[in-house]
């Protein structure tokens, strides 16, 4: 990690700013005052597809851009780091600021930072800066170009953000109440504890070695310990820079709901089974396909490999 001293303002900033991120669909005004907060001080560029965001990275690399704020969700984040690594290249990325503006924003909670857009950008912009570096991950779906992003995750994780969609996307409070509710039901095998820990068939390897069981509850792995609502399931992430904590479990609903408060308490899950350790890089495969999430975004593949992303510089207000 960088030092915590205040850093010079860098010359050429912009904000990327994601029109389908749920803050900035539901207010028409929000990416107006985020106009008008950056006036004189940074560029502001609306991308309303990913081409159009690979375009705009190409063309902040070209301007030498040096810090880019990005106005979005936890997809949004990765989509846009994801671009811009393919633009600078992994290993010479500018300096990275999220200011939230989807529905929960985990990944700017995890890096202290409130994720309200327009005041995050106006302390981001007027204020003296600090740099930290954080730990991301590379994540790669057969046949797709690699994507850098910070939770990945199948089993339950895929099934409780099926759920979550289900319901609207309901935010912080909504996904608080479900996790509740899930909690609760364990106990007595109700329908929405069912299914959403219900083991899901698909095979599991880390380090090259293949686990034996052929169907997983859990398979999550991150490079920020809280996974969201003081979830701390990989409290061992960013611990070392050359691996990422996979955490895995096969067990069934009854036994696994009950193990919640260990979540919570930042401890290891345990149980027969459960994989809790830090590895370079490991694997999933599903039988014909497969759901899986990676920040937020409910995607789908007959294969999945997950290992270490490059170190990002990340800028918050100091």
């Amino acid at each position: 990690m960088l030092p915590q001293a205040d850093l010079s303002r860098p010359q050429r900033i912009a904000v990327i700013v994601n029109p389908h991120a749920r803050l900035v669909r539901r207010s028409a005004a929000l990416a107006p005052a985020l106009r008008a907060e950056a006036e004189g001080l940074a560029s502001v560029h609306t991308t309303e597809s990913l081409d159009e965001l690979d375009a705009v990275c190409r063309d902040l690399h070209a301007a030498e851009t040096e810090l880019v704020v990005i106005a979005g969700g936890d997809g949004s984040l990765m989509a846009g780091v994801t671009a811009l690594s393919r633009a600078y290249g992994r290993d010479a990325l500018p300096a990275v600021a999220p200011i939230g503006g989807g529905t929960v924003a985990t990944i700017a909670r995890n890096w202290g930072v409130v994720p309200v857009p327009v005041p995050a950008l106006r302390r981001l912009l007027r204020r003296p800066r600090r740099c930290t570096l954080r730990p991301s991950l590379e994540v790669t779906a057969a046949g797709e170009a690699p994507r850098i992003g910070f939770i990945v995750g199948t089993g339950l994780v895929a099934s409780f953000f099926d759920e979550y969609y289900r319901r609207d996307a309901p935010g912080y409070q909504g996904a608080a109440k479900m996790v509740a509710r899930i909690f609760a039901e364990s106990f007595v095998g109700g329908p929405l504890a069912r299914a959403v820990l219900e083991p899901m068939p698909c095979t599991l390897e880390a380090e090259g070695e293949r686990l034996p069981q052929e169907a997983w509850s859990l398979i999550c792995a991150a490079a920020v310990p809280n996974l969201g609502i003081g979830m701390r399931v990989t409290y061992r992430a960013g611990e070392d820079p050359e691996r990422v904590h996979l955490v895995a479990s096969p067990l069934h609903p009854r036994q696994l709901g009950p193990r919640a408060p260990l979540v919570f308490a930042g401890r290891t899950i345990g149980g027969q089974g459960h994989v809790d350790r830090l590895v370079s890089s490991f694997g999933v495969g599903f039988d014909g396909g497969g759901r899986y999430v990676l920040d937020g975004e409910l995607l789908e593949t007959p294969r999945l490999r997950v290992g270490v992303g490059p170190r990002l510089r990340v800028m918050t207000p100091a």
